[in-house]
């Protein structure tokens, strides 16, 4: 599944990154000009405003298309996903940010990025107890 949500998220993180710089753009116009009905120029932005609109729908789309997966977008922008699983018979987030590899981190569902831990690391940790044995999916969480 990896492949698919990494090229939803790199059109979904290009697209926030972009509405966000164009939003702070055109509340910065906004602020220096008093619009005035039939002025060019508030013509012009009442075109950018349309389109920001249609972008954000298209955010709203790539974030409605994981969800679909049974995915947590967590960060636009910066590109976080949170897959729900279980481990260790608890509900958890599996971790994972745009730009790496492979999904490598955990975190507790009220714990959030700065949360995050090794898979890796509490698999040995685990070992012998057979805490990661007991790793699911989420369509196992039921």
């Amino acid at each position: 599944m990896l492949p698919l949500v990494r090229a939803i998220t790199a059109d979904l993180a290009t697209l926030a990154r972009d509405v966000v710089e164009r939003r702070t753009r055109l509340a910065a116009f906004k602020s220096r000009k008093d619009a005035k009905a039939g002025d060019p120029y508030s013509d012009e932005l009442a075109s950018m405003q349309q389109a920001l609109n249609a972008d954000s729908q298209r955010l709203q789309e790539y974030i409605d298309e994981l969800r679909s997966l049974g995915l947590e977008p967590k960060g636009a922008v910066d590109g976080l996903v949170d897959f729900p699983a279980v481990m260790d018979g608890r509900v958890v987030y599996l971790c994972w940010k745009l730009g790496e590899t492979e999904v490598t981190h955990w975190h507790e569902v009220n714990a959030g990025f700065a949360g995050r831990q090794s898979l890796v690391a509490g698999a040995f940790a685990h070992e012998d107890d057979g805490g990661f044995d007991s790793f699911a999916g989420p369509e196992q969480a039921e």
